[in-house]
């Protein structure tokens, strides 16, 4: 089976100089004001789990193809295009896949990225999302070259349906080891992913609850989504955030907590006895689209405006083709500007039969 990428334009793009009196040293705001905050860099489409709601095998089998190295972005060519971003606004990077820690020496990246500084003189917020297979291995290594924190998807802490779900032989003391490993060097607070699908994975709330209160880790709920096309998504699978906080509710009193900061795709809440705090994501049921200031980089170099999005703007012909940081800067500004996605808040009949880019590719 040979992978499916949407193109924006397949020829190679001319370079962009910046208009006369331009500078790059300023906010970039979209047409709904939202500015460039949040960069999630994709360096691979490989991973080791098939998950269901992501990659099922039945789709990303043995003979799939996944990306030639040599059509990957290098490591030098993924800092350029975000050290172009860092003139527009851009203040935190995530690194994602796949499963970036397949990627061969990430920690080089890692550090590469962590020598970036904003216009003002400050250091980017690094993070990275992962599976955990390999987090026990890499955590020392991943902080000593400036990470600063990760965040771990786990579904289930039961192993027959955590081996169901990732359709994976890892077992669940595997990924529990890669996170209290990634806390003990630093890479603190871990955050802990759960997708919650109805009929699957529900009765693990109150487990996944129980089990990381008073550990220092933040566990954040995400409602099943329709991403991509091959992961089944139905409606009628959504748990809603609300009926979430509801369940941990009844067992572990809440109470909210104001965000940090805009774009912050997590509602907050702390228990009330002191024992942490839990995030729910709620693309679906209450969408964040006008507080979204996130763009994604593609393994081989797209720029893409919206998890949900079905094309990517092309920056590798730029890149490859010797444009400076400055006409990398100019380009991520007419790309940004242009931008007026906001997929969750009209879901429904318009966008069912929508082609989609897939998770595994473009990162969560």
């Amino acid at each position: 089976m040979s992978k499916v990428i949407f193109h924006s334009d397949s020829r190679p793009a001319p370079a962009v100089r910046p208009a006369a009196g331009q500078t790059h040293n300023s906010a970039v705001l979209d047409t709904r004001s939202r500015p460039l905050r949040d960069l999630r860099i994709s360096v691979t489409d490989r991973c080791n789990f098939r998950c269901t709601y992501c990659m099922p095998r039945e789709v990303f089998g043995s003979d799939y193809q996944f990306m030639p190295h040599a059509e990957l972005l290098s490591f030098e060519e993924i800092v350029r295009v975000a050290e172009a971003g860092t003139k527009l606004g851009l203040r935190k990077i995530r690194l994602t896949g796949g499963e970036p820690l397949l990627r061969k020496n990430i920690e080089a990246l890692v550090a590469m990225l962590a020598a970036l500084r904003t216009p003002e003189g400050e250091p980017l917020e690094l993070t990275l999302t992962t599976n955990g297979t390999l987090l026990e291995k890499k955590a020392a290594a991943l902080k000593e070259a400036g990470l600063n924190r990760v965040t771990v998807s786990l579904d289930a802490l039961d192993e027959r349906l955590f081996a169901q779900m990732s359709d994976s032989k890892v077992n669940v003391k595997t990924v529990l080891r890669g996170i209290d490993e990634a806390a003990r060097v630093g890479l603190a607070p871990v955050k802990v992913n759960m997708v919650v699908r109805k009929g699957m994975n529900n009765d693990q709330i109150i487990p996944m609850a129980q089990y990381f209160r008073h550990t220092g880790h933040i566990l954040r709920f995400i409602e099943f989504m329709d991403v991509g096309t091959t992961n089944g998504w139905n409606l009628k699978e959504v748990v809603t955030g609300a009926e979430i906080r509801q369940q941990i509710a009844d067992h572990f009193p809440l109470q909210s907590v104001t965000s940090d900061y805009r774009g912050e795709v997590a509602a907050r809440w702390r228990y009330e006895d002191g024992a942490g705090e839990i995030g729910v994501i709620t693309s679906v049921s209450q969408p964040f689209c006008g507080d979204c200031t996130r763009a994604r980089l593609s393994p081989e170099g797209q720029v893409f405006l919206c998890l949900f999005a079905s094309q990517g703007h092309d920056v590798r012909a730029l890149v490859r083709g010797g444009a400076s940081v400055d006409e990398l800067a100019a380009r991520w500004a007419e790309i940004w500007s242009g931008r007026s996605d906001h997929y969750s808040e009209i879901r429904g009949k318009q966008t069912a039969a929508a082609r989609k880019i897939e998770m595994s590719y473009i990162g969560g």
